[in-house]
């Protein structure tokens, strides 16, 4: 019984799971709540929890403390705050980070214990979506701005982990098949956010502000550029006959 196990868990690699992850729609379940003009989308963390048992019940999750006290965040010296979590199955782990934030989106000092609890389930939720589930919900998401610089020299885990985890697919031969995969779930991310844009300046400016994960498109495959590009511009023409009707 314990050699079936072990065999199972041989069998588990970075691109089976994606594959298996990224195929769950999750549109039923994506929340938003919004900012003034900005909208959050963001996965319930306990279906998304769910489903990851459904698929593989030995998964593991922990958050990262602070060194030498317990903290269970890390404090900059500015006094904001960030959230660390490694999501493990089975021989595969990746990790994610994620400030810990006011109902306004933006990085608190001092945070209180319900802002970190709140960071902590978005955070594992992210995480989650770096073996494929609900990726494409967060495809084109800016990351957090105006954050001050900070040093993480008395952190005991850092971010190092996680380019020696994309270090080790790539050592297995794995990176192509996750290049097309990640391809397939921005693409439809993106079309799926662009038509929340209701004018033509604001379909521009999304698209620019993708610039790098549109870079990262063009090199794996320049025919699904082309189909983003044909597609705003369709979308954007749809506008503009609403608009003069």
């Amino acid at each position: 019984m314990s050699e079936n196990k072990e065999t199972k868990e041989i069998k588990i690699s970075y691109e089976s799971i994606w594959e298996d992850l990224s195929k769950v729609d999750c549109s039923e379940h994506i929340k938003e709540i919004k900012y003034g003009n900005r909208a959050l989308r963001y996965l319930s963390w306990s279906w998304a929890w769910g489903i990851l048992m459904e698929h593989y019940p030995q998964a593991t999750y922990r958050f990262y403390e602070q060194a030498d006290s317990g903290i269970p965040y890390i404090q900059f010296p500015n006094g904001t705050a960030e959230v660390r979590c490694r999501v493990t199955i089975g021989r595969c782990s990746r990790e994610m980070w994620l400030a810990v934030m006011d109902k306004s989106n933006s990085a608190v000092k001092n945070p209180t214990s319900t802002q970190i609890n709140d960071s902590k389930m978005r955070c594992l939720t992210k995480c989650l979506a770096m073996f494929g589930l609900g990726h494409y919900i967060y495809a084109g998401e800016d990351l957090p701005t105006g954050a001050d610089e900070v040093s993480t020299d008395n952190v005991k885990d850092t971010k190092q982990e996680v380019q020696k985890n994309d270090e080790d697919v790539l050592e297995n031969g794995m990176s192509r098949a996750s290049d097309i995969g990640w391809a397939n779930t921005f693409v439809k991310g993106f079309k799926n956010l662009v038509k929340t844009h209701k004018t033509r300046e604001s379909v521009q400016n999304y698209y620019k502000s993708n610039g790098k994960s549109i870079k990262r498109l063009e090199s794996i495959n320049p025919d699904m550029l082309a189909d983003i590009d044909n597609y705003c511009k369709e979308y954007i023409a749809t506008l503009e006959e609403k608009n003069d009707g």
